[in-house]
């Protein structure tokens, strides 16, 4: 017999008394991690600063009927509590740093991306003037070879604490590069052989400071092309040399009250590509504030169907978080990602990871008929950035870095005090600048 009184089966956590007392809305309540795994309980607020503060409450199980009414009727969630268990491994694990110092010259560094191409240390760096250089860490070699004149947008409000910052992308082999305002509107896209502006970039004026601005370079043959952002619902694909725009479609806006058959209501946001190109992800968002990161193919948006970013049959939702976007992610394979945070609410939001295969999934459901990517594992621990290698997780956060075996959720290195912010592929490096220095650490020693 359940504590609700009902013989039937026990479902979802199991909840303090006050909660399973309760006939009247509304009754605050915390999930309660316990320390096993990813456990958790469901206590009141009441019991859950008796349980701060070193004493016990006792829960119970109820029935699903009982659990969805307690639920959705007269209780809602307000926080997480406790802490989930973080499983370690002591693996051997590199701990060494390389610190290079960047060249004076180069001035203040707001961002910087490695050339894929080369299997060294080689960098473009942006420096807070617009200028860019391409700096051999090795060599400990600076050149400049452009200079950005993106507009400042210094009058642009911040939203939830996302300030407008520049944002450099560059192509593999680095004949290219893109300076972006995150969070705001406008960018270009530079030849590195001529210094000229191919491209000016302008991602529209409808709520840009939610979103990084969404960019990425791709490839065909030989053809370097620019996927960017040029309306809040709208990306398009462009080549990178001309400015020829590849993606031309007509028409993603309306008004009056008839729709465009394509009509797509989705806010692009930050952009990623798969390890060989095939796929990207879009870390975008709906309304009423709802995080919807979704995917699909490069290749058949840009030879078989101009509107696959829209609706194409190649596109899938990966997850639904309310009012959480613009966190870690990292392709771990063209097949399988890593996706920062667990939780479907960002007041409910725990650190971990949540690995997606997207070749599995689901029928479509939650205000959509598009088809889910499937999960298939989920462990606490990871947070901050996300990057990928030598088929290991790592995260970077303000704490340090972590290495994760993602098949069995566990931490099997720590490097306290080394946050980087860039992975250098190619190179086998993650980096983070700090104090005029590049500081490099190798993810193929152990």
């Amino acid at each position: 017999m359940l504590e609700c009184g009902h013989d039937r089966a026990p479902f979802g956590e199991p909840m303090c008394s006050h909660m399973r007392s309760v006939r009247e809305p509304w009754l605050k309540y915390i999930k309660w991690y316990t320390g096993v795994g990813l456990e958790a309980e469901l206590v009141c607020e009441s019991c859950a600063e008796e349980r701060s503060d070193g004493q016990s409450t006792s829960v119970g199980l109820v029935c699903e009927e009982c659990f969805e009414n307690i639920t959705s009727e007269f209780c809602y969630p307000v926080r997480t509590g406790g802490k989930p268990e973080i499983r370690v491994r002591a693996d051997s694990f590199n701990t060494s740093l390389t610190e290079t110092s960047i060249p004076k010259e180069c001035g203040s560094v707001v961002d910087l991306a490695p050339i894929e191409a080369d299997n060294v240390s080689v960098w473009l760096l942006l420096a807070e003037s617009g200028d860019i250089y391409r700096f051999d860490a090795v060599e400990q070699v600076a050149i400049k070879v452009a200079s950005s004149n993106v507009p400042l947008e210094s009058d642009r409000e911040p939203w939830a604490g996302r300030v407008l910052r520049r944002r450099l992308h560059a192509s593999r082999s680095g004949e290219f590069v893109a300076v972006v305002n995150d969070y705001g509107r406008y960018g270009e896209i530079i030849d590195l052989g001529s210094g000229d502006v191919t491209l000016l970039l302008d991602g529209d004026e409808y709520h840009p400071n939610t979103v990084p601005f969404s960019f990425a370079f791709a490839e065909q043959g030989n053809r370097i092309l620019a996927i960017h952002r040029t309306a809040w619902n709208r990306l398009d694909i462009s080549d990178a040399a001309t400015g020829e725009l590849l993606t031309d479609r007509g028409p993603t806006s309306y008004q009056g009250k008839v729709r465009p058959e394509h009509y797509l209501d989705y806010f692009h946001g930050a952009l990623y590509l798969s390890p060989s190109g095939k796929n990207i992800l879009n870390d975008g968002w709906v309304w009423h504030p709802v995080g919807v990161p979704v995917i699909w193919s490069v290749e058949r948006w840009l030879v078989d169907n101009v509107w696959e970013s829209e609706d194409g049959p190649t596109k899938k939702n990966v997850c639904a978080r309310d009012y959480y976007w613009d966190h870690g992610f990292v392709w771990l394979n063209d097949n399988t990602l890593a996706v920062a945070g667990i939780g479907d609410d960002d007041e409910l939001m725990i650190d971990g990871v949540r690995i997606i295969d997207i070749e599995e999934g689901k029928a479509g459901h939650w205000r959509s008929d598009r088809s889910w990517a499937k999960e298939i594992m989920t462990f606490p621990g990871p947070a901050g950035k996300f990057f990928a290698a030598d088929n290991c997780l790592y995260s970077s956060d303000d704490t340090g870095l972590s290495r994760w075996d993602f098949k069995a959720g566990v931490r099997t290195g720590y490097l306290k005090d080394f946050s980087p912010t860039h992975h250098h592929r190619s190179a086998g490096e993650l980096v983070q600048v700090k104090d005029g220095q590049l500081i490099r650490w190798s993810t193929t020693e152990t």
